[in-house]
């Protein structure tokens, strides 16, 4: 999906997003997919994710972001 046609609405999204108490704090926040989508892009955040050495998991209509660059183990 496009990018938002209104200038800073991107950079508003992930300021919002990332300085969340558990976004500073390496913990995890999740949005819905359809709200990233309609706001800036399922591309942008991937960049903004992978820019800042964090991982993103898709699952169950949400966008979960572990704000930590530590290696992941899935359990189950």
């Amino acid at each position: 999906m496009n990018a938002p046609s209104r200038p800073g609405e991107t950079d508003r999204f992930l300021t919002h997003l990332f300085s969340a108490q558990s976004a500073r704090t390496g913990g995890v926040v999740r949005r819905k997919i359809g709200e990233v989508e309609r706001k800036i892009g399922r591309a942008r955040l991937e960049l903004e994710v992978r820019r800042r050495g964090y991982h993103l998991i898709e699952c169950g209509g949400q966008f979960v972001i572990v704000c930590s660059n530590a290696d992941i183990r899935l359990v189950c």
